[in-house]
């Protein structure tokens, strides 16, 4: 009798357990995602309802208490001036938060205070409860389509007139309006254009508003702010709201062929499918739901832009200011200083069939403003950072195979003299860009950023005309310190210098780094700047100082420079592939401890879970790429070093029903050693692999180990 009770017993607990498998298997991939991890700290992230690539974000705006409102919100920060349609994430540099709504019972009240307890948020949904001090309360829920913001407004039955204030004007505080229009065309429909001025310098922005039910418009401030009321009937308002960068005309198509209808519902679910069908684009098996959440949350980010920016019929605004047309897909929010590096060599694998678009409309960027995209947004180029980053994208691309007009990027790769003419013709001139004779300084940040991205042209075309321009960066070693030094055009060095100070006397030397960040800065020519140092072993024992010198940073540091470990900082994007040169001098061993280093001290679940600002997705492109155990060093041409896998099994879609999986057997916290892989079942002794071998699909296992192997170290096996 009690041996027949332990055996129901036991097949009682097997099924409970399989219960829980079959629930944790079936569970969808958007409920790993928390928008809110980048919220706080310097994470600059958007919170919000969008879709994959969206060009609206529609969410909550915060008036701009300074630098960590970039994206208009800060976890720290209980104050709500509306909800607006456009938002960036994760930049350095705020602007946006266009064509602002907020709901409010007195239509003199600016602003709300809101608690984060009644905010909820997922992929595609954001939702608030607001409770106004002269009592009563209402809901707002948000979703959204491509081009299209959906709004749902509940008020309390004791607010008989509900009132919903509209802003042209104030935006988030980082622009200046210019222009702009409001109209009620119906007892249900409004329109309008906002026109500003601010990191976009010429932004221009059309919008529809159709509402389920009659409303009343009146202009408070001409029509910079309105207010929308209608008779309060205890049932939703839904507000459907279509944008476009070319007229109204466009914004009212793009209403119609997204969001004909009013089911809010619907809109919702097509949302959350949107996300699903992204995420799923690699899938990974592993008992830590911790790392799980954080790698889905990564990927969530990294795909909030770059954005689609072009309407349904296919009109964009150039960057020449005119209308154009084109029969592919328009971007927009290119943060390239940042995204060349991790971000565009993950799109490869995980976005296939975007980069033909991505390579196209930077081309037509050229075509229209006269040279390449530095820092890209809506439609206008705002000049931020240094170097020709769109070049290392190109170059990518034309090596990996993807459809890219070869003639005309080549053109616009010679033609381009990036965001600061002055230095580019220094380069020309001098071979190196030389302290003191450009403008803004930053000349070791220019210069190396140059001799990357026409590395990358070399590698690509093979011209000649690139070679000495991608070797610039030996002028700026000192061999006596071991450092990329200033130099002036007479070949002397600049000082005062301190390796740990980013600015020195108010001059940068270096572009958001110091000296120790920026001796690695040469990702395209790894064996040279070993050859600099004299050798293996000399580049090892600089490289191991590196993390383990003190923290501080003297003389004037910005907060970019940030997740500090000793003087590596991987809160901003020049760090990211140090840590991976390990393997290019024999050691992968160091490079799989630091990774794992990173992965766990600089990655979180909390609001000031990244260590750094999101910059677009690069932040996070870093973490999935590292996850999956592997990332791209070299600018150009798709190898893929080996690090540390965090996950049991990653399977990631490669395109045209192709899959590429990665194994990793005996993986744990403790065994982060590579011991041994296989490719296709076959012995790989290599510590990297090529995207030609991704991209066709298959199988590379890697057996993990408690301890440091000889895995990778023979020089004809390293990277």
């Amino acid at each position: 009798m009690h041996e027949n009770h332990y055996i129901m017993k036991r097949i009682s607990l097997f099924l409970f357990g399989l219960l829980l498998m079959t629930a944790s298997c079936n569970k969808s991939l958007t409920q790993y995602v928390d928008p809110t991890i980048g919220t706080g700290g310097h994470g600059h992230v958007f919170l919000g309802a969008n879709v994959p690539f969206g060009f609206v974000q529609l969410g909550p705006t915060e008036p701009t208490r300074g630098w960590d409102w970039c994206s208009g919100y800060h976890e720290s920060d209980s104050v709500l001036v509306g909800f607006a349609h456009t938002h960036l994430s994760g930049t350095g540099c705020g602007d946006l938060g266009d064509v602002r709504f907020l709901p409010v019972r007195d239509p003199e009240q600016k602003n709300v205070l809101f608690s984060h307890d009644d905010e909820q948020c997922r992929p595609g949904y954001y939702a608030l409860q607001l409770n106004y001090p002269e009592g009563g309360s209402s809901k707002t829920e948000l979703t959204a389509t491509m081009r299209t913001g959906f709004h749902r407004y509940t008020f309390s039955p004791d607010i008989e007139t509900a009132n919903l204030l509209i802003d042209l004007e104030w935006g988030t505080g980082w622009d200046k309006v210019t222009e702009c229009k409001i109209t009620q065309t119906s007892e249900r429909k409004i329109e309008g254009l906002r026109h500003s001025e601010g990191w976009a310098k010429n932004q221009k922005l059309f919008f529809v508003a159709e509402f389920s039910d009659d409303v009343t418009l009146k202009k408070l401030v001409n029509d910079s702010l309105s207010v929308v009321s209608w008779k309060n009937q205890s049932k939703p308002m839904l507000v459907k709201v279509g944008l476009s960068a070319v007229s109204i005309k466009n914004a009212w198509e793009n209403l119609q062929q997204e969001n004909s209808g009013w089911n809010f519902e619907q809109v919702l679910k097509d949302a959350n499918s949107a996300w699903e069908k992204e995420l799923a684009k690699i899938k990974v098996e592993t008992k830590d739901e911790d790392a799980k959440k954080v790698f889905y949350t990564a990927m969530y980010h990294s795909m909030v832009a770059p954005s689609v920016f072009n309407d349904v019929n296919g009109d964009y605004r150039g960057s020449d200011g005119e209308v154009h047309h084109g029969d592919f897909t328009n971007y927009t929010t290119f943060s390239l200083w940042d995204t060349y590096r991790a971000w565009h060599p993950l799109s490869s694998l995980i976005h296939p069939d975007r980069q033909s678009d991505i390579a196209e409309t930077m081309l037509r960027i050229y075509q229209e403003q006269g040279k390449l995209p530095v820092w890209h947004l809506m439609g206008c180029e705002t000049d931020c950072m240094v170097g020709n980053p769109a070049i290392p994208v190109l170059a990518d691309m034309m090596m990996k195979g993807f459809k890219v007009n070869r003639p005309l990027a080549i053109e616009a790769m010679k033609e381009s003299v990036g965001s600061h003419p002055d230095a580019h013709e220094m380069l020309m001139d001098c071979g190196f860009v030389p302290f003191g004779e450009v403008q803004g300084e930053e000349s070791i940040g220019k210069g190396m950023e140059y001799a990357i991205a026409y590395g990358a042209a070399y590698r690509a075309t093979g011209d000649s005309f690139f070679k000495p321009l991608a070797d610039s960066y030996h002028y700026y070693f000192d061999a006596n310190t071991g450092f990329m030094r200033a130099r002036t055009i007479d070949g002397t060095w600049h000082e005062p210098f301190d390796p740990c100070a980013p600015e020195l006397n108010k001059i940068k030397d270096y572009t958001e780094g110091n000296a120790w960040q920026y001796i690695w800065l040469v990702p395209h020519d790894v064996p040279g700047l070993v050859s600099l140092f004299g050798g293996e072993e000399p580049f090892i024992t600089k490289l191991d100082s590196l993390f383990v010198i003190d923290s501080t940073l003297t003389g004037e540091a910005p907060p970019d420079i940030s997740g500090l470990i000793g003087q590596y900082a991987h809160g901003n994007e020049p760090s990211h592939h140090v840590i991976y040169l390990y393997n290019y001098v024999g050691q992968p061993w160091k490079t799989a401890e630091r990774v794992r280093e990173v992965m766990r001290t600089q990655y979180h679940l909390n609001k000031d879970g990244l260590c750094g600002n999101e910059d677009v997705g690069q932040m996070s492109a870093w973490y999935i790429l590292s996850a999956m155990g592997f990332y791209q060093v070299e600018p150009a041409g798709g190898r893929y070093v080996f690090g540390s896998p965090l996950f049991d099994k990653v399977t990631m879609t490669v395109g045209e029903g192709k899959r590429f999986t990665v194994v990793a057997k005996n993986n744990s916290s403790e065994n982060i050693y590579i011991q041994k892989a296989k490719l296709n079942g076959k012995d790989y002794p290599y510590s990297y692999i090529d995207f030609k071998d991704i991209q066709q699909g298959g199988t590379l296992e890697l057996v993990m180990g408690n301890k440091p192997s000889d895995f990778g170290t023979d020089a004809k096996y390293r990277p």
